[in-house]
């Protein structure tokens, strides 16, 4: 697994802010979190602590995020600066994390995705499934392992695009291309399959294992019209994961 964060950091910072990463992402993902309410919380993956500072602020009581990006982190800590919110964060990496049963909750936008074999994923999975309590839950966006990347319809009017590179199988590089005010930005992430994905989690201890469809939020709606939205929705590049250990 390798990062390409610390480059981009600021410009992935702000494709957060995109309509689609709004209406769609971070609605569903926080709909499926819930109320986070007296949890230990961590975030892995958690880039400059945009989730993590939501979860913070709707009432977690210890929240703690990690990623493997030093500028990611860097970032993180300038907003804990700035808004004393108490949450730490940590460069780590997530095939890595201390065991003991130490959080109700672990969340992760965008992780699972940079396992380029069944053998990183379980990794990760296993590293994840060691830190959570018993009854802890692990919920994360993903990119879709059951898209078919190379049939994929474009993406380009929410403001990114994705690309297959080379033989579509297991381990398969995709390339989704950010469109920024300033210019694009790349990041590459891998295909695994549903399968892959499902056996980790039942080896890792996950007794369930939910697919959730992504969501559109009301305010996504008055934005903009079904149909604006449709390609997105009915062929969807993410996907959402809720793991009960």
């Amino acid at each position: 697994m390798t990062t390409d964060y610390d480059p981009i950091a600021e410009q992935y910072q702000r494709s957060k802010q995109q309509p689609w990463r709004t209406f769609v992402e971070c609605f569903t993902l926080m709909e499926l979190i819930g109320d986070p309410r007296g949890l230990a919380v961590l975030d892995v993956a958690c880039g400059e602590g945009f989730y993590t500072r939501l979860i913070r602020e709707r009432g977690a009581a210890i929240v703690t995020g990690i990623d493997l990006s030093e500028g990611m982190i860097d970032l993180a800590r300038q907003q804990e600066d700035r808004h004393q919110l108490g949450i730490e964060y940590i460069v780590g990496d997530a095939r890595e994390l201390a065991g003991g049963d130490q959080y109700d909750l672990i969340v992760a936008a965008w992780l699972l995705n940079y396992a380029c074999s069944r053998e990183e994923l379980q990794s990760m999975c296993d590293g994840i499934g060691a830190a959570l309590k018993p009854g802890g839950r692990f919920v994360t966006v993903n990119c879709n392992p059951a898209q078919t990347f190379p049939t994929a319809p474009t993406y380009r009017k929410y403001g990114f695009e994705t690309t297959a590179i080379g033989d579509w199988r297991e381990g398969a590089p995709i390339k989704w291309t950010f469109h920024l005010e300033d210019g694009p930005f790349d990041l590459e992430n891998y295909h695994l399959n549903v399968a892959s994905h499902e056996a980790a989690f039942q080896q890792a201890g996950f007794r369930e294992v939910r697919w959730h469809a992504p969501q559109l939020s009301q305010e996504g709606l008055q934005a903009h019209d079904q149909e604006f939205w449709s390609s997105l929705l009915d062929s969807p590049p993410m996907t959402f994961i809720e793991c009960v250990k």
